[in-house]
């Protein structure tokens, strides 16, 4: 799962983007919606009754919605959403207390499109909000770019690097790959190679498993550079390595020609048949 800049304009009102904001809260309520007011219209609720009101009358960009809340919770909330045609292609955007990997994974597979961890800086909310509306505007024809980190701060510079010639896409929870892979189609996969609970080699078994993805360009994101380690890695499927501390120059020299490449191939394959 991005940042991307926020082009805004202050004083068209019509032209903002629209948020419904869901939290038991009141004083999370208030203080989201004085952080992102100067950026978007914000439609507080403080249940997901008071959401579903709200949705008769206004039609959101974005639901930002807290998951621990009393009567409902907001993974049974985006279920109900999924159910209902006219909500359900709907970006959801989950806040969470609860910092744990299987709470990530959950809001993945019910169709998030991100989540964010409380405390949420306003760099990181305004950020991540603005990369999720602003990569529905990028060109059709961008390379889709994955990178799979456990690390923010090394999926933050990926995206700042790529970000102007790819829609890239950020997962710091590998183990949520299966489910994102049902509803994305990167043309290449940047992933870390050690990661806790599951390897950078664990992801290609499964990106390899995938009939859409037997070809498609894996690079590895290591600071390993012994000779098992890569002649494993290559053995596997993986194309090519960058070592950390990442160089930009080299990130985006090897990005472009290994999907040059790809593209190459997948236009030969599409002229043959």
């Amino acid at each position: 799962m991005s940042e991307n800049t926020i082009t805004e304009s202050r004083g068209d009102r019509v032209s903002r983007k629209k948020i419904i904001y869901v939290d038991d809260i009141n004083f999370m309520l208030l203080s989201i919606k004085d952080r992102l007011k100067n950026h978007y219209e914000i439609y507080p609720a403080q249940s997901a009754e008071k959401m579903f009101e709200l949705l008769l009358k206004v039609r959101p960009d974005l639901i930002l919605l807290d998951i621990s809340m009393p009567d409902t919770d907001g993974f049974e909330v985006i279920k109900q959403l999924k159910l209902v045609p006219q909500y359900a292609e709907i970006p959801v955007i989950f806040l969470t207390g609860s910092n744990d990997k299987k709470t990530a994974v959950k809001a993945f597979s019910l169709g998030a499109a991100d989540i964010l961890f409380k405390p949420i800086s306003d760099a990181t909310l305004i950020e991540r909000i603005g990369y999720l509306f602003n990569a529905d505007t990028q060109t059709e024809n961008q390379p889709i770019v994955l990178a799979v980190d456990d690390s923010p701060s090394i999926l933050k510079a990926v995206n700042f690097v790529l970000r102007d010639k790819y829609k890239v896409y950020t997962l710091p929870q590998p183990e949520a790959l299966s489910e994102i892979l049902r509803r994305l189609t990167p043309d290449l996969f940047l992933l870390d190679c050690n990661m806790p609970k599951v390897s950078g080699f664990d992801l290609i078994e499964i990106i390899r498993k995938n009939p859409l993805h037997d070809e498609t360009p894996i690079i590895f994101l290591t600071s390993e550079v012994d000779r098992d380690t890569v002649f494993t890695a290559l053995s596997l499927g993986v194309c090519d390595y960058i070592t950390k501390p990442i160089d930009d120059e080299v990130l985006k020299e090897k990005i472009a020609l290994h999907i040059k490449d790809f593209m190459r191939r997948r236009l030969i394959r599409s002229l043959a048949r």
